[in-house]
């Protein structure tokens, strides 16, 4: 299988960034895409709505479906996920792309957001792919895709910001065991992280405005890089941890200058986090 037309993502966090790539990408082949997110209104720093994303989705070719969802809320998710699949007839796959960001140690994080953060990325993931379950096992091409990087327990990443990487690496490893619990369903679950920065609001945000987009490439690369994963046969590709370079190296493309925010900037491009 090469195209997702006629498959139903829900996509959790896709208001906006890479969430919203991977939604444009997928619609382009005529999928049904569930935007799936906080923001129903635009807010002043972080554009971008489920229903901005709706509208685009559609003008790409694809059927949209806009859900206001808090991914803490359990409640919210299970009504969001039986609303998803009686609209569209079904779901085939589940993006986990929601995520809250803290760039702080223990000694300064605040409880609350350290609850937030957990919430959001790892619990959310949990439940999520909980709830997603009863749908995905009716699916003949079933996949959770879940964006957070390969577990790295070098001492130098675990020291600068540990609930942040508590809480994305809990995501790969439920998702790595998700690969083994949910196989005897056919369901694949690999997770999927960039190589290099990436230029949406969070880098701008938390990592240095302009200068960070000028090391960073765009969020299409990771859109391409999860299409590659989604579209993959049944059974094909499961338990994986997988940089957007390796997924799309899988599928024959390797020339990656295209996605660079800065043309001829590709010498200068930041690795991402928890990759050495």
């Amino acid at each position: 299988m090469s195209t997702l037309k006629g498959r139903t993502l829900f996509i959790t966090g896709g208001s906006r960034g890479i969430g919203r790539a991977i939604a444009l990408r997928a619609a382009r082949d005529g999928a049904n895409i569930v935007i799936a997110a906080k923001s129903a209104e635009a807010h002043h720093k972080l554009p971008g709505t489920i229903h901005s994303v709706a509208a685009e989705v559609e003008a790409a070719g694809g059927r949209a479906l806009a859900l206001q969802v808090d991914v803490r809320e359990e409640d919210q998710v299970r009504k969001a996920l039986a609303e998803a699949a009686e609209h569209f007839g079904g779901i085939d796959c589940l993006v986990n792309n929601a995520g809250a960001i803290n760039l702080m140690g223990v000694e300064h994080t605040p409880l609350k957001k350290y609850d937030l953060i957990q919430g959001v990325n790892h619990r959310a993931t949990f439940l999520c792919s909980q709830a997603a379950l009863p749908y995905l096992k009716k699916s003949d091409q079933a996949h959770i895709l879940s964006l957070s990087p390969p577990v790295n327990m070098a001492p130098h990443w675990l020291k600068p910001f540990s609930p942040y990487t508590v809480s994305k690496y809990g995501m790969t490893i439920l998702t790595l065991g998700m690969a083994e619990e949910f196989r005897e369903y056919g369901i694949s679950c690999n997770s999927l992280w960039p190589a290099t920065y990436i230029a949406t609001a969070a880098v701008e945000v938390n990592l240095g405005g302009d200068g960070a987009v000028q090391v960073s490439r765009k969020p299409e690369i990771m859109a391409d890089a999860a299409h590659a994963i989604l579209s993959t046969a049944r059974g094909e590709l499961t338990g994986q941890a997988l940089l957007d370079e390796q997924a799309l190296a899988r599928i024959g493309i390797t020339d990656l200058r295209d996605y660079s925010c800065v043309p001829g900037n590709d010498a200068k491009l930041q690795r991402d986090f928890f990759l050495d």
